[in-house]
């Protein structure tokens, strides 16, 4: 059967949901001073279109918010909006406590984070808000060896953080989850374009609509590599992939869930995961500001047996 929700601000237990307070944040972290100037409203705002002024940003946010003391992400590989991925978190935590007396909480909460990227994000902020433990896959050593670091130079409590590579790259969760692991969800992040042309092209179209086309310095804000931007299929062969390789591992995840950039392609996800046996599955809408998205989840587990 299939439920939605509709949410259209951030989650109400996001903590950037009223914007941003630059002299708070700049009081935490003085080096975001340089970046912040007055927008054309007259507010403080950085240039999100500057790689360096975003991680500046993200830093800071990250140390204010969840007291994550160190975070870089190396050059080339994605910056991620951290107030939208703080959204995914809190619409994943809403899903667990489904069946429970609250949201779950703990190391012995266990979340697979498929493409966990060099800027570890989801399982800093998860670590941080409900103290869960992961396991993150890569296929990019060098993505995967940043995300390590990062986890241990915060590492929080009981909690752990578990990152493994992923050697094949058509593969979601073969070859990371292990006979006898159980998790309670799985999420992802999943390459949006169909091949790396595609991936230039909206680049440039980024770079166009703000003005730096001619510019000969790259902005770290679109940055990326093949293994974030693109994959054979993009996001929806991706997915579709992914749908029909969690019956594989049916009975060790509670929640599968992924991000869904294109509204366009629910229906189609939705019918493959009725046509692959699902009992449950949902589509939560997510916003930030103009920017919509939402995460599909999908079960296989009877609604009793998911606690």
């Amino acid at each position: 059967m299939i439920h939605r929700s509709t949410k259209e601000k951030m989650h109400p237990r996001n903590r950037f949901r009223d914007g941003y307070d630059f002299a708070a944040l700049i009081a935490s972290s003085p080096p975001l001073a340089r970046w912040v100037r007055r927008n054309a409203h007259g507010d403080p705002s950085i240039d999100y279109a500057e790689g360096d002024a975003v991680q500046a940003l993200n830093r800071a946010l990250l140390k204010q918010a969840y007291e994550i003391a160190t975070w870089d992400v190396p050059g080339g590989y994605l910056c991620p909006p951290v107030p939208g991925r703080s959204d995914y978190v809190h619409h994943l935590a809403d899903l667990l406590a489904k069946g429970r007396d609250g949201i779950p909480r703990g190391p012995g909460v266990r979340v697979l984070d498929i493409g966990v990227g060099a800027s570890c994000i989801y399982p800093l902020i998860g670590t941080s808000e409900y103290g869960w433990s992961f396991v993150g896959s890569e296929v990019d050593p060098r993505a995967l060896a940043s995300a390590q670091g990062l986890a241990e130079a915060n590492r929080r409590g009981d909690s752990t953080s578990v990152f493994r590579l992923q050697e094949d790259r058509s593969r979601s969760f073969r070859g990371v989850i292990r006979p006898g692991e159980s998790y309670d969800a799985s999420m992802c992040n999943p390459p949006f374009h169909a091949s790396a042309a595609d991936a230039r092209s909206q680049t440039e179209r980024k770079r166009r609509n703000l003005g730096l086309l001619e510019s000969t310095s790259p902005s770290r804000n679109f940055g990326g590599r093949a293994g974030e931007l693109w994959c054979p299929g993009g996001e929806l062969g991706f997915l579709l992939r992914m749908i029909a390789e969690s019956v594989e591992v049916r009975d060790q995840v509670r929640w599968f869930t992924s991000l869904v950039s294109r509204s366009a392609h629910l229906p189609r996800l939705e019918r493959a995961v009725g046509d692959a046996g699902a009992s449950e599955w949902t589509t939560l809408e997510m916003g930030q500001g103009q920017k919509r998205s939402r995460i599909l989840a999908w079960t296989f587990r009877a609604s009793d047996l998911r606690v």
